[in-house]
């Protein structure tokens, strides 16, 4: 159902980016919490409001350049409308005054290929040079277009109580369009953005939200039946209740986090999903005495590290705007310590896989070749055959999965096997 748009519901929009341009918090907080506050609005009246200030997020650049001079919000969000989503002076009516016509019209006009290339991948300078570096110019212009768009709904199956197969006729019986993931074997994608949180299907615990392409991280580190397997930064815990229900509920499962706050968003997922064997536990740090306790013990750790989150632009287009050069250094000495203390829990044979939702090759490649230089008694395990293994199609020895390649987020993950 399409939102009534009226200048009440554009009101609601510009007050919303109003808050999102001054980037003291992460968006989806901001509008959550806007939302919140004004619970008169229907899920259609939410979708407008959040697809267009994202769509101001995603396009800042090009859209100012569109529009030569310091822009109101009012403004950002009418060429917004214009431009990103296309709609027509007519269209736009209700709340476009006469005065604005000609200059929407222009702005409008103006041909893309007259921006310069990060203008025109609505990147900071500094983004845009690194890619570019990593990807070439023409990867680059694809991979913006990609991170530019809103991403799709995907669904995890949860194998403890249902199957891909019942889960697609549930939704075709309620008439909600789905198909099955290209690259996970129990990914769904919705084809728009029902009120989940309502349908059956979710409040059994028989699906959660989680991108395909994070999926495929758990089938990565490929855990087995009754192994010890540590999630070493478990957040809310998507990829802990992956792992758990590849195990099948066996073995002894640690959700790792320094945040109680993040694993308490895992509590209620971990009550719907049926899992018994997850057992989460705040650390102070990655050196804290929890994991001293496990060291040489654990058959598979997955770091799911902490970084830029330049992958998620689909979902944060905020990000580009809120990260530079400074903090992505800082985050990579990060990495490379969480990195370092993880592996002193794998036992000899087991495996420990370090993932990132990164696209910067210093958050990634350069992270490890790093560790295995320093950890000789680690080798790479090819990524395309773990996967293979498993009916997953996969190239190279690394996972890189790209929005413009495999309509994903952007993510990256290395397989390391410690030898025995």
């Amino acid at each position: 159902m399409k939102a009534r748009f009226t200048p009440a519901l554009f009101a609601h929009a510009e007050a919303v980016l109003g808050q999102l341009l001054r980037f003291d918090y992460p968006a989806d907080a901001v509008v959550s919490r806007y939302f919140r506050e004004h619970r008169q609005l229907g899920h259609a009246d939410r979708a407008f409001v959040a697809e267009t200030v994202f769509a101001v997020l995603r396009r800042g650049r090009s859209l100012e350049a569109r529009c030569a001079g310091k822009l109101s919000d009012r403004r950002r969000l009418l060429v917004a409308l214009a431009v990103t989503r296309g709609w027509s002076q007519r269209e736009l009516a209700p709340v476009l005054k006469a005065s604005e016509e000609e200059w929407l019209a222009a702005a409008k006009a103006m041909p893309e290929a007259n921006l310069p290339p990060a203008v025109r991948c609505d990147l900071p300078d500094w983004l845009y040079e690194r890619l570019a570096a990593q990807f070439g110019a023409e990867e680059v212009l694809a991979l913006a277009g990609a991170l530019n768009q809103p991403a799709p709904l995907d669904l995890r199956v949860n194998t403890l109580k249902s199957s891909r197969e019942e889960v697609l006729a549930r939704f075709a019986a309620d008439g909600i369009a789905a198909m099955p993931g290209p690259l996970s074997p129990i990914a769904v994608r919705l084809r728009d953005k029902p009120a989940l949180a309502k349908h059956p299907l979710f409040i059994e615990g028989a699906v959660e939200v989680q991108d395909e392409g994070s999926q495929l991280l758990g089938f990565l580190l490929e855990p087995k039946r009754g192994e010890m397997v540590v999630d070493f930064c478990a957040g809310a815990g998507g990829k802990t209740l992956l792992l758990g229900a590849l195990m099948r509920n066996t073995g002894r499962l640690y959700a790792y986090d320094v945040s109680d706050r993040r694993l308490a968003n895992l509590k209620p997922r971990l009550a719907r999903s049926g899992l018994s064997n997850v057992h989460p536990a705040r650390i102070e740090h990655e050196r804290d005495t929890k994991i001293k306790r496990l060291a040489g013990k654990a058959d598979r750790v997955l770091v799911d590290a902490p970084c830029s989150g330049l992958g998620t632009l689909r979902r944060n287009p905020d990000l580009k705007w809120r990260q530079d050069e400074a903090s992505v250094l800082e985050l990579t000495g990060k990495q490379a310590a969480i990195l370092d203390a993880a592996a002193t829990l794998v036992r000899p044979g087991g495996r420990l896989v370090y993932a990132t939702c990164s696209l910067l090759g210093a958050e990634n490649d350069e992270i490890v070749a790093a560790f295995l230089a320093k950890h000789p008694d680690f080798a790479l395990s090819p990524a395309e055959a773990i996967l293979a293994r498993q009916g997953i199609a996969c190239s190279g020895d690394m996972l890189r999965l790209l929005p413009n390649r495999h309509n994903t987020d952007g993510f990256f993950a290395a397989a390391l096997d410690r030898k025995i």
